[in-house]
């Protein structure tokens, strides 16, 4: 019993199924530049595409989009495949099209990102997957950015760049009726800021009238204690006296 899915406007139910002969026989053709071998061929491995795209579900791109996106990782796939390596070509082509849409959702992503870095996390993941295939095991980070000849932080900057952004009011986990936010786990420091506003406000308000327009002309206008004396009248030691006692005014107050 075939099993119907409807996906851009496409009936799987519907698509052929070929032996691995036919397959190999078909890219040959397609390759050589068949527009018939190569249409036949595209159409017995939407399946193959469809079957990549439901591990993407719950993205906020549409699935036809990423269906289509994947079916081009199925065009690439079948033009760089190589009979001669007598692999299958399923073997092949799903990291191709699993690559395809994953770019395709990096570019798709909110947070822009710099070419480099996309790249970069691009062949880091790519480094995962061949560690991962290698060895059996879990790929750290040390792992990819030794085989990507990369500092550990470069890595993980790259990855990171990629990653889907988190909403702040997205659960970390429920407890019966009581659900904890990210929101929750992340410390304001607004009410701790404002209060030490007002405290600066408050003891700059305490200092006399000079010692208030030196650090204005100081620390808001950038002049030099040289330029603050000229304007004001008043020796370059006395400058430098009155900002010390009205900066440890300050601090004394606040902290």
């Amino acid at each position: 019993m075939n099993t119907r899915v409807d996906i851009c406007g496409l009936d799987t139910s519907t698509l052929p199924k070929l032996k691995h002969d036919e397959m190999m026989e078909l890219i040959k053709k397609a390759q050589n530049g068949d527009e018939t071998a190569r249409d036949k061929f595209i159409m017995a491995n939407l399946r193959l595409v469809l079957s990549v795209t439901q591990r993407f579900a719950g993205k906020k791109q549409s699935a036809d989009d990423i269906f289509q996106v994947g079916c081009i990782g199925l065009i690439k796939a079948m033009e760089n495949f190589n009979v001669s390596y007598n692999l299958r070509f399923s073997t092949y082509a799903v990291p191709m099209i699993i690559g395809e849409i994953r770019r395709f959702l990096r570019d798709c992503s909110p947070l822009r990102v710099s070419r480099s870095v996309r790249d970069t996390a691009y062949h880091a993941l790519q480094a995962r997957q061949q560690i991962e295939h290698d060895t059996g095991d879990a790929a750290t980070v040390e792992d990819i950015a030794a085989a990507l000849n990369l500092p550990v932080s470069s890595v993980v900057y790259a990855l990171d760049g990629i990653s889907d952004p988190v909403s702040l009011f997205d659960p970390v986990y429920h407890d019966g009726d009581d659900t904890v936010l990210v929101m929750d786990q992340i410390t304001d420091t607004s009410d701790e800021n404002r209060l030490t506003r007002i405290d600066v406000d408050e003891a700059v308000s305490k200092l006399s009238e000079r010692e208030r327009k030196i650090l204005m002309m100081r620390f808001y206008e950038g002049k030099t204690q040289m330029e603050v004396s000229k304007e004001i009248g008043i020796s370059q030691a006395q400058v430098s006296r009155l900002e010390k006692t009205a900066i440890a005014a300050i601090h004394n107050k606040v902290v």
